[in-house]
């Protein structure tokens, strides 16, 4: 006899229900069927599975141990079970988002909130991108929704976007920095002088993109949007960052913008996936993200 589920359901009802009477009557069934399942599996095995002390069946160490094991896999076949009828339910079985890393992560947490309450068992995973990288991670299937980031210069077959916010870029520095005591506007002259904080661009295979570098100008490359406010707050360099992630450092004071001699950019955001995508799960994001007005 192999060690099989029912057998291992037997060995967790006996343990559970302390005696062979107990648990058969918890499965349904007679007595006699337990006692020759165990007795076949001690056989098999090579070893005894349960001892009597008094009235209990009890487990032996090595008994323990399967039984313990055992049940690892009867939680995981269940978990199987449960996403195979979650599948055929139309949710599936787990969603990635990207957010490309100009987008408010809070703005997003209320739409995720919400969706935690739906108890639907799908699996949430997030992702950061920056700038190709976010739309990267859609056409190569390592995201299933893009929250941010840019649309592609031209139509890709299968992908769809909808704008949902738009980012105002500014020239930013701290507040203690020399930049602050020149006259207004800048040039990138004036600019030049000082390291430039730049994200770099999270693509894998795509061509590498980047905005606003000057010629000659030093550079320290960092990985997100948070780092870039981070090293530019404390002094270490200047840049451009959208207005909506550093409103709070511009209320505080730790942060200014200054006026340069190029206008700095409005951006569209968009919200993208895969126009075959039809989880319920994909759908419900999309129609929230893209009937949430973006503030």
């Amino acid at each position: 006899m192999k060690l099989t589920l029912d057998a291992l359901e037997v060995l967790d009802a006996i343990d559970k229900k302390g005696s062979f009477a107990a648990a058969a009557n918890a499965l349904f069934r007679v007595p006699s069927t337990l006692t020759y399942t165990v007795q076949k599996l001690e056989e098999d095995l090579g070893f005894v599975i349960f001892r009597k002390e008094g009235r209990r069946s009890v487990l032996t160490p090595a008994g323990r141990v399967l039984l313990e094991e055992g049940r690892s896999l009867l939680l995981a076949t269940q978990a199987m079970i449960d996403k195979a009828h979650q599948v055929d339910s139309g949710w599936e079985v787990r969603l990635t988002i990207a957010l490309d890393t100009v987008w408010d992560t809070q703005q997003f947490l209320p739409i995720l909130t919400e969706f935690q309450q739906l108890n639907t068992g799908v699996e949430i995973n997030l992702l950061e991108e920056v700038m190709g990288g976010s739309l990267e991670a859609l056409i190569e299937d390592r995201a299933d929704i893009v929250l941010g980031g840019p649309a592609p210069n031209t139509p890709i077959q299968g992908l769809q976007f909808k704008e949902v916010m738009q980012s105002q870029w500014c020239f930013v520095t701290a507040n203690n920095h020399p930049l602050t005591q020149t006259n207004l506007p800048l040039t990138n002259k004036m600019i030049t002088p000082y390291t430039s904080i730049v994200i770099k661009d999270s693509s894998r295979h795509s061509p590498i993109k980047s905005h606003r570098l000057m010629d000659k100008q030093k550079q320290i490359k960092v990985a997100s949007m948070q780092q870039k406010i981070s090293l530019i707050e404390a002094g270490i360099g200047v840049g451009f960052l959208p207005k909506h992630k550093i409103q709070n450092k511009l209320d505080e004071g730790t942060l200014v913008t200054l006026n340069t001699s190029e206008p700095a950019s409005l951006t569209p955001q968009y919200c993208s996936w895969k126009s075959n995508n039809k989880g319920k799960a994909a759908r419900w994001f999309i129609d929230r993200i893209i009937n949430t007005k973006a503030s």
